[in-house]
């Protein structure tokens, strides 16, 4: 048996310090645990002596070890690779608090996850729930996270719900992959596009000006659109660009209203070639949302709520406000979403059938795969009619630079030839 010495918390969030005996450091652990620690580092000690069990810093309250701020943010892909180990070490027989401790001491230690895992654990070992524990890290964990957690805990089938979260950000990443790849190749298509035509404008309409200039008046009118546009993108370039960021950040400014992105998230609902991958994903993900809180145990007011806060559109959000103020009266879920207008009538057929199965989750779960099925067959149709259009496009510009400086040239050579 060899000695290992130890960092753990207590119950009453005290740092502790001591040694313990062990076969190997996974049966260390576990004596530290029958301690009623939970384990921060566990070391062999090879001097082969022990330390005495004390509390460190002289019994270090909890609120000042070094804990996640609150600040830290985790992206979506993380919560859910955060969510996938945390419920392979519970299954594993590893007690919350372990887990958390695993997640804490993994990676960088200054990471987003080290610092939440290690803010999860001190509230857990403080007696915390983890739903409860979750909220104070809004950023990271969404209200959807928190009231599974809560249902998982009410049920005792915490693992099974964690297992139900992955498969929710799974669903969610891979929509939000499908939108990204559908809108990267024409963004970057366009960008490249703009970039050529200005350095058509600022460096290769100027080499031609000198010869332009001497043929004077008689310069055929695309050549003097160029010269003209050139002229104005060199002098006054530099004050359109500050003009154009400063109508983004007003934009942004806007947008973040709740008039403006209401407005906006209008739009992208009706917006012509997206219109159908948006719409499409969002009600996808409303119903995958849904579908999930109401399988674990998630009252449907409850859900409506979170659905609302989470759904991303403000105009839909304000949808599933008015139905939730109605579902209160007793009336059905859709009805109201029916007469908003804004779901297809399909959507909201699907529903009512569900209401009078009495099996919400089923038909929300069709729902989701109908939608989903329909933004990949909506994004197949937006890149095969984009990518013509980006090409008609950006050739139409680059091709009116060329003509406008070969009729210039071609019109300079039959004046010589004249001569």
């Amino acid at each position: 048996m060899a000695q290992y010495n130890y960092k753990a918390l207590s119950k009453d969030g005290r740092k502790m310090e001591g040694s313990v005996e062990g076969s190997d450091r996974l049966s260390a652990m576990a004596a530290v645990e029958k301690l009623g620690y939970v384990p921060i580092s566990v070391v062999e000690n090879r001097s082969g002596k022990g330390a005495k069990a004390k509390s460190g810093s002289s019994g270090t309250p909890f609120w000042k070890l070094k804990m996640g701020n609150g600040e830290a943010k985790m992206k979506s892909s993380e919560v859910l690779l955060f969510t996938s180990e945390l419920s392979d070490l519970l299954e594993a027989g590893m007690t919350l608090g372990a887990a958390l401790n695993c997640l804490a001491n993994q990676g960088e230690a200054d990471s987003a996850q080290s610092r939440i895992a290690s803010d999860l654990r001190d509230r857990i070992m403080r007696g915390e729930q983890l739903s409860d524990a979750v909220t104070a890290h809004p950023k990271s964990f969404p209200p959807l996270y928190g009231n599974m957690i809560r249902a998982g805990e009410a049920s005792g089938a915490m693992i099974e719900v964690l297992r139900r979260l992955v498969e929710h950000y799974e669903r969610n990443e891979s929509m939000r992959s499908k939108i990204t790849s559908a809108l990267t190749y024409p963004a970057v298509v366009l960008v490249f596009g703009v970039i050529t035509v200005i350095f058509a404008m600022v460096k290769v309409i100027p080499q031609f000006r000198k010869m332009f200039e001497s043929m004077g008046s008689g310069l055929p009118l695309p050549t003097r659109i160029l010269m003209n546009t050139s002229d104005f993108l060199i002098h006054y370039g530099v004050l359109v660009g500050i003009g154009v960021v400063v109508a983004i950040v007003m934009l942004k400014r806007y947008l973040d209203t709740k008039e403006g992105r209401l407005k906006f998230d209008t739009f992208k609902l009706h917006a012509p070639l997206v219109k159908g991958i948006i719409a499409c994903g969002a009600y996808s993900t409303l119903a995958y949302t849904m579908k999930t809180l109401l399988a674990n145990g998630v009252n449907v007011l409850q859900a409506l709520k979170i659905s609302e806060e989470t759904c991303g559109n403000a105009l839909i959000g304000s949808a599933l406000k008015k139905a939730r103020e109605r579902v209160t009266d007793g009336t059905s879920i859709s009805g109201p979403l029916a007469e908003s207008k804004i779901f297809p009538k399909m959507m909201t057929d699907m529903l009512a059938v569900g209401e009078q199965s009495g099996d919400m989750p089923s038909a929300l779960g069709h729902i989701g795969r109908r939608y989903e099925n329909q933004m990949d067959r909506n994004i197949k149709i937006f890149t095969n009619a984009l990518e013509p259009i980006l090409i008609v496009l950006i050739g139409g510009v680059v091709g009116f630079v060329a003509v406008g400086i070969l009729m210039a040239v071609m019109k300079a050579t039959a004046n010589l030839n004249g001569a």
